[in-house]
C-alpha cells in the first residue's frame, strides 16, 4: 500500500496542528494543578461550572452534554458531584419528569466566579508574551476554522 506524498501546506497545516496541541496540552496541563491546589477542583469540574454559569435557568443534562462536547456518562458523575458538594441542583422539568436541568446553586455561583477569576488570570500569564492584537487574529482564523468544521458535523 503506498503512502500518498505530503506537500508543503499539507506540512504546514500538520506543523500549525501539532503546535496547537501541544500548546493546549501545556496550559491544560498547568490549569489542571493550579485548580487542584488552589480550589481542589478538577478541569471538567470547572468546565461544566463554566458552562452552567452561561445558562442562570440551567440546562438539561443533554444540553450540556453536547455543549462541552463529552458523553452523558462523563457529565452525569461530575454533576452528582457537583450537588453532593451543594454546588449544583437538579431540578425535574414540570413538563417532562423524566428530565432535570441542572444549575449552579448560589454557593456554586460564588465558588465559580472565584475559580473564573483566577482562571482568567492563569491564561493572562501563561498567554502573556501574545499581544492582544495577536490573539484576536488567531482567534479569529480558529473561529472560521470551527465554522467550517462545525457546519460539517
Amino acid at each position: 500500500m503506498s503512502v500518498p506524498a505530503v506537500d508543503r501546506d499539507d506540512r504546514a497545516r500538520l506543523r500549525l496542528w501539532l503546535r496547537l496541541l501541544r500548546t493546549t496540552r501545556a496550559v491544560e496541563g498547568v490549569l489542571r494543578e493550579r485548580l487542584a491546589a488552589e480550589f481542589g477542583s478538577t478541569l471538567p469540574r470547572f468546565d461544566v461550572m463554566a458552562a452552567l454559569d452561561r445558562a442562570p435557568d440551567g440546562m438539561m443534562m443533554g444540553e450540556l452534554s453536547r455543549f462541552l462536547l463529552v458523553s452523558n456518562g462523563n457529565v452525569t458523575g461530575i454533576v452528582e458531584r457537583l450537588v453532593a458538594d451543594g454546588l449544583v441542583e437538579r431540578m425535574r422539568r414540570a413538563d417532562d419528569r423524566r428530565t432535570a436541568i441542572v444549575r449552579l446553586t448560589p454557593s456554586g455561583r460564588t465558588l465559580f466566579a472565584e475559580m473564573a477569576a483566577a482562571h482568567a488570570g492563569w491564561i493572562d500569564e501563561l498567554l502573556s508574551d501574545v499581544t492582544p492584537a495577536r490573539a484576536n487574529d488567531v482567534a479569529a482564523v480558529l473561529g472560521v476554522f470551527r465554522s467550517q468544521w462545525e457546519s460539517e458535523t
